[in-house]
Formats: structure tokens, C-alpha cells, sequence
């Protein structure tokens, strides 16, 4: 009986050593290989690159508005999976709207050199915003950050940090222990987690409009941690379920709905309300 338990024990401790080596292989999964060049996916986009703060250089695309001038503009964090091309269709419809857009991959990401991580995705987010911001075709008083899935955690923390004049949530999450809770309810997450984007406790810092989107029928972030990310975060701000709505489903990446309540958002905003409001 003893070295029947001796031999369980260790098969336990090497069953959770090896998938905490391992979990950024379970959290991030990028494309293997660059994105293809932006004219081909999003005509009139540039190749740009954004340095950051630990000196890596990313890839990235920026969709000029249609529109002269100093105008809003939207930086967009992907989710965990990908690259920046599966992001294209929502920044031509936010483009159309006459909103500049910035698509970007994170390091480990779409080519880009580096290995993911909570706090690497965080420098990456801060390069993506200053360099937005810095455009002299945007005015930095009227950028919103719009995240998914993991970017949802991406681009909240980055506007606690250098605040938005809005911020557009796809199916955020709560903390990423509480994901995984969900997932693997065999593993003791909360001991094993290094990345842990604990969003609902760095939403009561927030400062500005939020609006927060949840797909009904989520089933890797439940529409019930949304809005506990939701709940979590002051006035003002808003809650969209879109009906029948999967993770990963159109309706959820580019579809009518999603944009249309995005704009919906914004104009209510001095994004799209004009500087002055």
C-alpha cells in the first residue's frame, strides 16, 4: 500500500511539473510564420513596427481613416490565438466607420521575435499605444483600446495604466484562474498559474467608458464571467449579449451586431462624440 502511494505521488508530482513547465504552451498559441503583407488582406493598410520598452520590434499593421485630418482611432489586442490577419475584417468595418485602426501581434506572435507572457504582453500593448498615439493623423485624445478573449485583459490593464477615451471589452474574463478553473478543474490552477491577468481586480481602477461584450453561447469564456468582469467596473458602462453567440463566431469577430454596438459606444464617447465632449 505504501509504495503504491509513493508511486501515485510521484507520477502527481511529474503530471504537475510538467504542465507547469509547459502552461504557456496551453495559454498562447500563435500561427507559426508571419502574417501575410497587409495590402493583400487589407488594402490601403501599411507594414509598420513597434518597438518596446525591452527592445523588441513587432509587426503590425495601421489602417489610415478614410477621412483628412487628426481623427479617433482604435489599437486592437488580439486574443491568444493567431495572428493579426484574423483581425482584418473588424478593422475594416471600424476603417469605414472613419476610425484609424492599429492591428498588431505580440511577441511570439505573427513572426514577431520573443516568447509570450502576461508582463511581455503588457510592454507590447504600451508600444502599440504610444506609437498610435504619436501618429499625426490621430488624435491621442480620442483613442479607444478594443481587446478580445486574452486581449480583453491585455488592453484593461493597459487602461489603467495609460488611460483610453473608451475601452471595448470582447468576451473579457475575470482572471485567467478563474478560465482555467473552468477548464481543468482537475489541476490546482490557482497554485500553478505564473500568468494570471486578474482583470476583475484591476477594473475597480478604471476611469473610463466601458462597454463589454459576451457571446450567449460562450463556451471558453462563459457570458457569466463577463459579466462579473462588467460587474466589477464603475459607471459608465454597458453590457451587450449577442444571442447564440459561440467564442469564436463570426457574429463575435466582424458581425453586425458587435460593430454596430461598437459605434454605438463610441459615438457616445469623444471618440467618435468629437474632442470636445
Amino acid at each position: 500500500m505504501l509504495a503504491t502511494l509513493v508511486t501515485v505521488a510521484v507520477l502527481v508530482a511529474v503530471l504537475l511539473g510538467l504542465v507547469w513547465s509547459q502552461q504557456r504552451r496551453l495559454i498562447y498559441y500563435p500561427w507559426p510564420g508571419r502574417a501575410p503583407a497587409a495590402a493583400s488582406v487589407l488594402p490601403g493598410s501599411q507594414e509598420v513596427t513597434l518597438d518596446t520598452e525591452d527592445g523588441i520590434r513587432l509587426h503590425a499593421w495601421f489602417v489610415p481613416a478614410p477621412t483628412a485630418g487628426r481623427g479617433p482611432a482604435v489599437v486592437v489586442c488580439n486574443g491568444n490565438a493567431g495572428n493579426r490577419a484574423l483581425r482584418a475584417p473588424l478593422a475594416a468595418a471600424l476603417s469605414r466607420a472613419g476610425l484609424s485602426v492599429l492591428l498588431f501581434d505580440y511577441r511570439g506572435f505573427g513572426g514577431n521575435p520573443g516568447r509570450p507572457s502576461e508582463d511581455g504582453l503588457a510592454a507590447d500593448a504600451r508600444a502599440a499605444q504610444a506609437w498610435l498615439a504619436a501618429r499625426p493623423e490621430v488624435d491621442p485624445r480620442r483613442i479607444a483600446y478594443f481587446g478580445e478573449s486574452l486581449g480583453a485583459a491585455v488592453a484593461l490593464r493597459l487602461a489603467v495604466e495609460r488611460p483610453p477615451a473608451a475601452l471595448v471589452l470582447r468576451s473579457p474574463f475575470t482572471s485567467l484562474t478563474d478560465v482555467g478553473r473552468l477548464h481543468y478543474p482537475w489541476l490546482p490552477v490557482g497554485l500553478l498559474l505564473a500568468d494570471r491577468y486578474p482583470s476583475a481586480d484591476r477594473a475597480a481602477d478604471l476611469t473610463v467608458p466601458v462597454l463589454v461584450v459576451a457571446g450567449e453561447r460562450d463556451r471558453i469564456v462563459p457570458a457569466a464571467l463577463s459579466r462579473r468582469l462588467y460587474d466589477a467596473a464603475a459607471e459608465p458602462k454597458r453590457f451587450v449579449l449577442v444571442p447564440g453567440a459561440d467564442h469564436n463566431d463570426a457574429a463575435l469577430l466582424d458581425g453586425r451586431e458587435l460593430v454596430g454596438e461598437i459605434l454605438r459606444f463610441l459615438e457616445g464617447t469623444a471618440v467618435l462624440g468629437g474632442p470636445d465632449r
